[in-house]
């Protein structure tokens, strides 16, 4: 099952908390526990969770066969760039959960045990599903991948009492898509969802964070990436039936980047907006090095 159905939690539940509560309430983070925030928080992600787990089994899993419940392995598809989404997906859906927690004025503790580990829960009941698809399975390996987009939330947290290091979401258009649009989408939004080789992750570190009497801006991140090129099928096999001499290969990334939640401003719709596209690495000068042996340099990366 791709990224997709998994991203669309995060977006309805930001759109329907949004919705519900005005500001400036909204906006204002209660410094002590908020019942009624806390349960409006506690409905509102039940209720979502629920429609969407109920929306996917009718809509998505109804065109496709069920069986009993199997585990698979499919670590070697797809060069990992699938469960590189999943541990994106885990940490910001955890992210998210535990920050609308905070904002109803729920403890520390209670963050990251009910909030943080929202994506691994939610992530782990769709595996369940996949679970029961004669198309799928459910994967060890996801449900791994889940496990540590949760971790580096929490361990954060924990070690810290911030996030030093986010993961980041970069994508840019490849001619790979038009060789297989059912596999990696038709159109600009399918395939920043669907295409892996267009795909980047990074671990993006604020320098500022680390060395906190320094001088460097607090915004300054130095981020390592991930990617791929050349997959237009799961596994090799696959990909040698389909187009024997194209090849899969693994690309590693340098590069600057910003962390936006650090640009002081005074502008609470700033504020909102930066929060909010954080997760997209910024266009930088990157260095590239890939499995083939090949060392690039971008002068702008996206």
């Amino acid at each position: 099952m791709n990224i997709f159905s998994k991203l669309l939690f995060i977006i309805c539940f930001v759109n329907v908390a949004s919705a519900q509560l005005t500001p400036p309430n909204f906006w204002v983070k209660s410094d002590t526990l908020h019942k009624p925030r806390r349960n409006f928080v506690a409905i509102t992600e039940a209720s979502l969770a629920t429609a969407t787990l109920v929306g996917l089994d009718r809509i998505w899993y109804a065109d496709f066969d069920r069986s009993s419940f199997r585990f698979i392995n499919d670590n070697n598809e797809w060069l990992q760039m699938d469960k590189a989404g999943h541990v994106f997906t885990s940490y910001y859906v955890g992210n998210i959960g535990a920050n609308v927690l905070d904002w109803a004025g729920v403890s520390k503790n209670d963050q990251l045990i009910y909030g943080a580990t929202l994506g691994f829960g939610f992530l782990t009941a769709v595996e369940v599903m996949d679970g029961f698809s004669a198309e799928w399975g459910a994967s060890w390996g996801d449900v791994l991948a889940n496990g540590l987009g949760t971790g580096l939330y929490v361990g954060q947290e924990l070690l810290w009492e911030e996030q030093r290091i986010k993961l980041k979401y970069s994508f840019h258009r490849t001619r790979f898509a038009a060789v297989r649009p059912s596999k990696l989408g038709d159109g600009f939004l399918e395939e920043t969802l669907k295409d892996y080789n267009g795909q980047t992750y990074w671990l993006s570190a604020n320098v500022h964070s680390f060395f906190k009497q320094s001088k460097i801006p607090k915004w300054f991140n130095v981020a390592v990436g991930y990617g791929a090129e050349g997959l237009i099928a799961g596994t090799p096999q696959t990909q040698r039936e389909i187009s024997p001499e194209l090849k899969r290969f693994r690309q590693f990334y340098l590069s600057f980047d910003i962390d936006l939640t650090k640009i002081q401003t005074n502008s609470k719709f700033l504020k909102s907006l930066f929060s909010v596209v954080n997760f997209v690495k910024i266009p930088a000068p990157t260095l590239e090095i890939n499995s083939l042996g090949k060392v690039k340099f971008h002068p702008i990366y996206f």
